[in-house]
């Protein structure tokens, strides 16, 4: 299970420069492709392999690199592809092909409204496309395409986009098994770019009645995961125990349908798949087979509610730290504490709490009493440690001096991300049966992937996101302890510390833009970034060392899938130059 470094890409994304080119190389990755075993998705580090080898035997430079595996996926999954009906295919466009000036076009929730005025190809691909049944998509990014696959309205993707947005869609996307094909804009501009556009239309036209072997998809326990929290599936699983014959105004009746309406509210619903899927993997992977949505149509109730007792405990735990961090919003909406008060947003969040414990108990019939008593036991614990991590951020955050060292930044999260993780796996291994020598390499792989995560949670702090925060610098407003605090602290003069700490103060007389500004300035000095970029890479490798311990193909490919997915970064905004003997000197979690 090694893998190479993450390291920057940009120098990996050229388009070959002519049409000749182009098609000798697209003819080249469709030979290529032809040989691969096509029962399982590929790796991105196994693609980028590929895609060497052939760049190599061509005599051409690794700057196409980027360019070559959107061909090889696309070739990979072609068959998949045509034999999909149509009617069940996304075709996704960017607006950058719109003409910039004039367009008429205007934006909803997912992507541009486009008007067929013909200015533009965009209106022509769509067009073909919508002629054949296709659902049409014009935005960037893989977020909402996932969004769409999830919700089980198409089983495809064919889409058009620069090679920076096909690097995330191949993370998300590919890795998950979902067949796609891609044709890449001819530069990276954003206004007014072109593209291939008879490779375009070949590819909305691909269509075959034949067999073709099919690809192991996580496809089907993704949306078992995510209907679990929807319509009836949401109703029968968690049935409201007074809300259904109570009426609006019942106040006995309100705690639960504030709980049950924030659980379902959203999210990406990560953890439950990783139950789920970590349950598949351990009973022969079937869910993953090209009838896999007629396997988990057939999961005990009792292993589907396990699998949301962990969502109760994520969500409760949502709703009790948007209250200590008095955050403003969740999912979109106003956070609990100041649509419905302080003190009801905590009760919400201990009834959340109640119920997914009560998911589990309830089924010690089903399950067995060991079973469900060692569920209950490891989700006891992975909320206790919850507790004390939070405990620990929070007394920092009450205390006037603002030290902290790296390690003990380290223990916070390693408390408080990853029992999270662990919960997830541990429960879906032990509903598959006995743990036995696995216990222990799930809990150092959790423990490491919940760390990694939540470092690259402060990292993206300072890029934004586009989940819930909306600016960046968050966790120096809201007087967080982080990684990045602590490296900077330990590598600054004490004259430099003093002035970082009185910049965190409650007595800081700065703005809160001069604030971010001059923290900023401080964490890019002492070279905090790029360490906490490396202590990343740290903790993946060791996840991924505790994955190998795992004697199980199919787990240790979840265990894989998951890193790619759950570890998602951009790429740093500038050079990274780190010496390489710093890299032993960064302190990790014990374990």
């Amino acid at each position: 299970m090694g893998r190479r470094r993450r390291r920057k890409t940009s120098h990996l994304k050229i388009v070959p420069e002519s049409r000749e080119l182009r098609e000798h190389l697209k003819t080249r990755c469709r030979e290529v492709a032809a040989k691969l075993d096509r029962s399982i998705p590929m790796t991105k580090d196994e693609m980028e392999s590929v895609a060497r080898k052939l760049l190599e035997e061509e005599g051409l430079g690794e700057g196409y690199v980027g360019w070559a595996m959107v061909m090889l996926s696309s070739e990979f999954y072609r068959d998949q592809v045509a034999a999909t009906d149509p009617k069940r295919r996304l075709f996704l466009l960017p607006h950058c092909l719109k003409h910039a000036e004039g367009c008429p076009a205007d934006y909803d929730e997912f992507g541009m409204n486009c008007k067929q005025c013909g200015a533009c190809s965009i209106a022509d691909f769509r067009t073909i496309a919508e002629d054949m049944g296709y659902r049409v998509l014009v935005a960037e990014g893989s977020p909402v395409v996932m969004k769409i696959i999830v919700s089980g309205y198409v089983d495809a993707i064919v889409g058009v986009a620069c090679l920076n947005v096909l690097e995330k869609a191949i993370d998300k996307i590919l890795l998950a098994g979902i067949p796609c094909m891609a044709v890449p804009l001819l530069s990276s501009d954003c206004r007014n770019t072109s593209v291939d556009e008879e490779w375009v239309a070949e590819m909305i036209r691909t269509q075959s009645s034949e067999p073709v072997q099919q690809t192991r998809s996580y496809i089907h326990l993704l949306r078992c995961a995510s209907d679990l929290f929807q319509g009836e599936s949401f109703r029968r699983l968690a049935p409201p125990m007074r809300s259904s014959s109570a009426s609006e105004s019942d106040p006995v009746a309100f705690t639960e349908e504030v709980s049950l309406d924030f659980v379902s509210r959203g999210g990406k619903y990560s953890r439950p798949f990783m139950t789920l899927a970590t349950y598949d993997a351990l009973t022969d992977g079937k869910a993953t087979l090209p009838n896999g949505g007629e396997v988990v149509a057939q999961y005990p109730d009792a292993v589907l509610r396990a699998a949301m007792s962990i969502e109760m405990f994520h969500k409760a735990s949502l709703v009790h730290d948007d209250i200590e961090d008095d955050d403003q919003y969740r999912y979109g909406q106003p956070a609990l504490h100041h649509k419905y008060g302080l003190p009801t947003a905590i009760n919400v969040g201990d009834y959340m709490i109640g119920l997914g414990y009560r998911m589990v108990s309830r089924e010690s019939a089903s399950l067995g009493p060991a079973v469900a008593s060692d569920i209950l036991d490891c989700l006891a614990g992975a909320h206790t440690c919850l507790a004390e991590g939070q405990g620990a951020e929070l007394l920092w955050r009450d205390k006037s001096d603002k030290r902290l060292t790296p390690l003990d930044a380290l223990k916070v999260y390693a408390l408080k991300t990853s029992p999270a993780f662990e919960a997830a796996l541990y429960t879906g291994a032990r509903l598959a049966g006995p743990i036995g020598s696995m216990a222990e390499p799930i809990k150092q792989y959790a423990r490491n992937i919940g760390v990694a995560f939540q470092i690259l949670n402060d990292l993206g702090d300072w890029e934004g996101d586009n989940h819930n925060k909306l600016s960046a610098g968050g966790d120096v407003l809201g007087g967080r302890p982080t990684l990045l605090l602590a490296l900077a602290l330990a590598n600054l003069s004490e004259a430099e510390q003093a002035e970082l700490l009185g910049l965190l103060s409650d007595d800081c007389p700065k703005s809160d833009a001069e604030r971010i500004a001059g923290v900023g300035r401080f964490y890019r000095q002492a070279r905090a970034f790029e360490q906490a970029r490396l202590l990343v890479e740290k903790h993946e490798r060791r996840a991924l060392e505790a994955a190998a311990k795992i004697e199980n193909e199919a787990m240790q490919r979840l265990l894989l899938y998951l890193v790619d997915t759950v570890l998602e970064r951009n790429e740093p905004a500038g050079p990274t130059i780190v010496p390489v003997n710093t890299l032993s000197s960064l302190p990790v979690t014990s374990g």
